[in-house]
């Protein structure tokens, strides 16, 4: 068991178990997923980040998939974005994310910061100070016409092209956006739509006290702990994207008060363990994570966790890529196991495999069995009718 300035080899596998076990990989998957498990494992991430990548689906639907297996994903939809019955609200949280609503009090000094130029990128805190004027003519159009995307701005112009070639409509409105002036009411196919938020989110929860921006720091940092059982200062900082200074701040607070238990394992510290983490004997998984995974989002620790050094390859030209453009962890029993680099092709209806990239000390065979069931699953899941593997791959994966 951990104890304070403790270290022991066999630390770092029980710390291993700890990460599982708070993300969920310690429950069984439910034979038919419904509302009530979705809405577990949000309420146990706190948070779902958005990409924009869709080569095999986005992101914020994965860390479901891993955790509850095949599910609808209409019942997503419903969850963020029902006019009456929604439980999360989109906002900075890790990268941009859908926030359990219940959150949103814990964000307003984040909103707070962005309308005096905090915390926000810069080129849109200039835009911020420059065009002030022009950002109420578009919160005005917003307030009298309804929700619509920023290509419908009677005033917003056009953009440059490019994914980042913003129209100044759309820079407006991300600034709203940061400030917390709108919000996202839905989204069409990836699109946002913005409206005010007192028309999009619940009044009880838009009434709800404001805390202090120390107060909600700490309390982000707890929920944080929870979510990742044990985390040095930089992984407990990456969850909200929190400042090093408040985080700073707010770490020693937290561990006078014993919502932070400082324990050591051997080549990562200091640490720090939730108070209620559960500390199983064993973590049977079965997953395949996105690489916008809360188990995988803070690099370093998961090199610490799992001796397993991920890079997402994307923005790496092809001829440099060493696994592939969208590889995903593989998580069996307590380890990451190897790297799966996948695409749907929606077209044919088929999930393919470009690539198996086996861990050194895990021989293929000890993979395949429970890789292949994982891979089809998700073809079924995405609505695929097969799934296409590298020819060395496909007997051992039962294809």
């Amino acid at each position: 068991m951990f104890a304070h300035g403790t270290s022991h080899p066999s630390l770092l596998a029980q710390a291993r178990r700890v990460a599982l076990a708070a993300q969920g990989f310690l429950e069984r998957r439910p034979e038919a997923a419904t509302k009530r498990h979705l809405s577990r494992v949000l309420g146990r991430s706190h948070l779902l980040q958005i990409d924009s990548v869709n080569v095999l689906v986005r992101a914020h639907y994965m860390p479901l998939f891993s955790r509850i297996g095949a599910y609808d994903r209409g019942l997503l939809e419903k969850t963020a974005y029902h006019p009456r019955r929604r439980e999360t609200f989109e906002y900075w949280g890790h990268e941009a994310s859908l926030i359990r609503l219940d959150l949103h009090p814990l964000f307003r000094w984040r909103m707070e910061r962005a309308r005096q130029g905090e915390g926000i990128y810069g080129g849109l805190a200039r835009f911020g100070q420059e065009k002030r004027a022009f950002i109420e003519e578009v919160r005005c159009e917003i307030e009298t016409r309804g929700p619509i995307g920023a290509g419908e701005l009677s005033i917003g112009g056009k953009g440059k092209g490019s994914w980042w070639g913003w129209s100044d409509g759309k820079r407006a409105l991300e600034w709203l956006f940061w400030a917390g002036e709108v919000t996202t009411a839905t989204r069409r196919g990836f699109e946002r739509i913005y409206d005010l938020p007192e028309r999009a989110l619940p009044s009880d929860i838009l009434n709800a006290p404001t805390p202090s921006a120390d107060e909600a720091q700490r309390e982000l940092l707890r929920l944080s702990i929870r979510a990742l059982g044990i985390a040095s200062e930089r992984c407990l900082r990456d969850y909200f994207r929190l400042e090093p200074k408040d985080t700073k701040a707010r770490i020693p607070e937290l561990v006078e008060a014993g919502d932070l238990i400082p324990v050591t394992v051997e080549g990562w510290g200091p640490v720090y363990l939730d108070p209620e983490a559960k500390i199983p004997r064993r973590v049977e998984a079965r997953a395949l994570v996105s690489p916008f995974d809360p188990i995988v989002w803070e690099r370093t620790r998961t090199e610490r966790l799992f001796d397993f050094r991920y890079r997402i390859e994307i923005y790496t030209p092809a001829e440099k890529r060493e696994f592939g453009y969208y590889c995903l962890p593989f998580v069996l029993g307590e380890k990451i196991v190897a790297r799966v680099d996948l695409k749907a092709d929606r077209a044919a209806g088929n999930l393919i495999v470009h690539s198996i990239h086996p861990e050194a000390s895990v021989p293929p065979e000890e993979i395949a069995p429970a890789l292949g069931d994982e891979l089809r699953l998700m073809a079924g899941w995405l609505n695929l009718g097969s799934v296409t593997a590298p020819n060395e791959w496909r007997k051992r994966l039962g294809l």
